[in-house]
């Protein structure tokens, strides 16, 4: 069975190619050709011999997405990709434009297990983790399709990232090695819904990247109803988990609060959060929910939101409101995933 060899750091293949009798060179044209110059098949290494062409791609497969659907706001130029995977499942990418470049939100699951009760990814529950290979080719997908350069990674579009952790800390390891993409994780965001050995697996590495906790409730009787997770681990172990990231990282945590009509956003749930959070070094990320037909919950009115915000700047708390981009495109990739895993799934019945 052909190996991915675009999931392999430039360590792993420089000691397979060394088990080849292969010169050490050799993987590092590889590498440069799958990571800096986007080669999509083996036959596109022209600075390889043909017989060493002919080796690989009998042992090797280069993984590719296929870009089902591409859309382009219309208002600020955002644009959000459905890509097919090589066995016909659906994820999401985001390119989004800012002030400072060009960052992409990225798919870590096909679906996702965790339950949010807010949340359309996980309607059909995980399907599969997504390789190392194929979040990188989210990347140089959205590049090659736009044109445009990817300063910037987020890992906040379907699925749960330290639930697929091993295959996202490859695609990290890769995506920022010099021998290939060379993009710095201080432009890396990592969000997580707060599965607590994992947050404290990924401080070991020390990773200079943003680690973003989705917290969404200020206590945990509520947080129980939003977010499954919570039952497992309630706020006092998350918390202790983000001190002891804090301290053996020295980076900031952001904190995300999906805000929630009459569930989450009252007076009091800003006060209990004021609470929770005061003192830390910390910046929190209000998101009026994006609603859902499957689900009930529902996004407050602007007033409410201001509100909230002001309340926790009051207590001396960073807080401020997420900019929403796309919006005239935002729920459309989302229905076609949905439509086509309803395909894929009547046709693995067939």
């Amino acid at each position: 069975m052909k190996q991915d060899i675009k999931s392999r750091t430039t360590e792993q293949l420089q000691e397979e190619f060394s088990l080849l009798s292969l010169p050490r060179f050799r993987a590092g044209q590889v590498y440069a050709w799958l990571h800096q110059k986007g080669a999509r098949s083996f036959e596109e290494m022209t600075n390889l011999p043909k017989d060493l062409r002919a080796q690989l791609d009998g042992r090797y497969y280069i993984n590719r997405l296929e870009v089902e659907r591409r859309l382009v706001s219309k208002v600020d130029g955002t644009e959000k990709y459905l890509l097919r995977l090589g066995d016909g499942n659906c994820i999401e990418a985001v390119l989004m434009e800012y002030h400072h470049g060009n960052t992409l939100c990225i798919s870590t699951q096909v679906g996702c297990r965790m339950g949010c009760k807010f949340c359309a990814s996980t309607l059909g529950g995980l399907v599969r983790n997504l390789t190392a290979s194929e979040m990188l080719d989210e990347v140089y997908t959205a590049e090659r399709v736009s044109g445009r350069t990817v300063g910037g990674v987020v890992l906040m579009g379907i699925g749960e990232p330290l639930d697929n952790f091993d295959n996202v800390v490859a695609f990290m390891t890769i995506l920022s090695s010099k021998e290939g993409r060379n993009l710095s994780l201080r432009h890396l965001s990592l969000s997580t819904c707060g599965l607590v050995p994992e947050i404290e697996r990924l401080a070991q590495y020390r990773f200079p990247l943003t680690l973003s906790i989705s917290l969404h409730a200020p206590q945990d009787v509520t947080r129980r109803q939003i977010m499954p997770i919570a039952n497992r681990y309630p706020l006092k172990e998350l918390m202790a988990a983000c001190e002891r990231y804090f301290a053996e990282t020295g980076r900031r945590i952001s904190f995300e609060y999906a805000l929630i009509a009459g569930q989450n956003d009252t007076p009091a749930h800003a006060k209990e959060l004021a609470k929770l959070l005061g003192g830390k070094n910390c910046h929190i990320n209000l998101i009026p929910v994006n609603e859902v037909k499957e689900r009930a919950a529902r996004r407050p009115q602007k007033a409410a939101v201001e509100a909230f915000r002001a309340s926790l700047e009051r207590a001396g708390l960073n807080a401020t409101v997420r900019r929403e981009l796309g919006s005239d495109i935002a729920a459309a990739c989302g229905q076609l995933r949905r439509e086509s895993a309803r395909q894929t799934e009547q046709k693995e019945e067939l």
